[in-house]
C-alpha cells in the first residue's frame, strides 16, 4: 500500500483517479477546493478508511501533517467553452494559478516528501498544429496572447516548473491529455461531448461549430486512468513526457450523428460556421511512447464508451 495524494481529485478524471487508486488498495489524500470539481463524484469513496478528502486550495502550501509518496497534479479548470461558468474563460486566474502556483505548490511538497510527481498538461500545448498526429517531440502552434492562452499557456509554464524541479533531482514526469470523456463529466462544463448528449436527450438542436469538419479523437476516462497510474509508479518514468489518449480520429459533425444515432434523439443538427478563435482543426495523440514505455493504448470502443457515458446522462437528466 502507498500513501498518494491526488490534486484535483474530485473532479472528473481525478475522482476516477481515486477510485481506481483505492481499489488497487491504496491509501488516497484528495485534495480539492471544490471550484470545478464536484463532492457528489467522490461521495462512495468517503466511508472507506483509506480515503481522505481535503479541501484545500493547491496554491497555498499543503498543511504540515499530510505526507504521501505519489503526487498526482490533476488541479485544474479545463473547459474551453465560453458559456460555461466553470470553463477557464470564466475562471482566467484561477487556471493560470493551479497551473502555475499550484504546480510549484506541489512540486515543492514532492522534493520535501521524497515523493513522485506526475503533472497532468494537455494536448492543447500543442495548440492548432501543423503536425499530425501530434508527437511529444512537438512543439506546437501556439498563440501566447489568444483567448485559449489562459489555459495553454498556464499549463506549458507547468511543464516548464516540473522540468525544472526534474533537473533539481525531483522524480518527476509529464502526461499530455488528449480529449476523454466518461461518468463524472458535469452538464455545467459544456465540453463538446456533453453538450451533445445532454442536447440529444433533451431532443434539443446539436450545435456544431465551425462546418464540422475539425476533427477530435475521444479517450475513455477509465481507459486513461489504466494509463496514468503506471506512468506515475513505473520505476523507469522519470524525467519523461507522456501523450495519453485514443488514436481513433471522427469529425466533429460525425460525433454528433454518432450520439444522435444512440440516443435514438430528434435534435436537428446545425452547423454555426463560426469556429472559436485559436480552435484546432486537427487533435490526435502519436502514442507510440505510451505504448513503448507502459505498453497503454485505448481500448474501450466509442459507442461502449458512449453508451455508458450516454446512461450516467440520463440518470442525471433524469430521463
Amino acid at each position: 500500500m502507498a500513501k498518494v495524494l491526488v490534486a484535483g481529485g474530485a473532479g472528473f478524471i481525478g475522482s476516477h483517479l481515486c477510485k481506481r487508486l483505492l481499489s488497487n488498495d491504496h491509501e488516497v489524500i484528495c485534495v480539492d477546493n471544490l471550484l470545478t470539481g464536484n463532492e457528489e463524484n467522490i461521495k462512495e469513496l468517503e466511508s472507506n478508511p483509506a480515503f481522505q478528502f481535503i479541501n484545500h486550495d493547491i496554491t497555498k502550501p499543503l498543511p504540515d501533517k499530510i505526507t504521501a509518496e505519489y503526487v498526482f497534479h490533476l488541479a485544474s479548470p479545463a473547459s474551453p467553452n465560453f458559456h460555461s461558468r466553470i470553463s477557464y474563460h470564466a475562471l482566467p486566474m484561477e487556471t493560470m494559478m493551479a497551473n502555475t502556483k499550484g504546480t510549484q505548490e506541489l512540486l515543492k511538497f514532492t522534493e520535501k516528501n521524497n515523493a513522485r510527481f506526475l503533472f497532468a498538461s494537455t494536448s492543447e500545448v500543442y495548440g492548432d498544429p501543423e503536425v499530425h498526429p501530434q508527437i511529444e517531440s512537438y512543439n506546437g502552434n501556439v498563440s501566447t496572447t489568444g483567448p485559449r492562452s489562459i489555459y495553454d499557456e498556464a499549463k506549458r509554464f507547468g511543464e516548464t516548473l516540473t522540468a525544472y524541479y526534474w533537473r533539481k533531482g525531483v522524480n518527476a514526469r509529464i502526461v499530455r491529455i488528449f480529449n476523454t470523456y466518461g461518468p463524472n463529466m458535469q452538464i455545467e462544463d459544456k465540453r463538446m461531448i456533453i453538450e451533445f448528449i445532454v442536447k440529444a436527450l433533451k431532443n434539443e438542436p446539436i450545435v456544431v461549430f465551425g462546418d464540422g469538419s475539425q476533427t477530435r479523437s475521444l479517450c475513455f476516462v477509465n481507459d486513461l486512468v489504466d494509463g496514468l497510474i503506471p506512468l506515475l509508479f513505473h520505476d523507469n518514468t522519470n524525467q519523461t513526457i507522456v501523450n495519453l489518449g485514443a488514436t481513433e480520429e471522427h469529425t466533429v459533425l460525425e460525433y454528433a450523428q454518432i450520439i444522435k444515432d444512440l440516443t435514438h434523439s430528434i435534435s436537428e443538427i446545425t452547423v454555426t460556421h463560426e469556429l472559436p478563435e485559436n480552435d484546432p482543426m486537427k487533435r490526435r495523440p502519436d502514442t507510440t511512447k505510451a505504448k513503448q514505455l507502459l505498453e497503454w493504448e485505448a481500448k474501450t470502443p466509442l459507442k461502449e464508451g458512449l453508451e455508458r457515458t450516454v446512461e450516467y446522462f440520463k440518470i442525471k437528466l433524469s430521463v
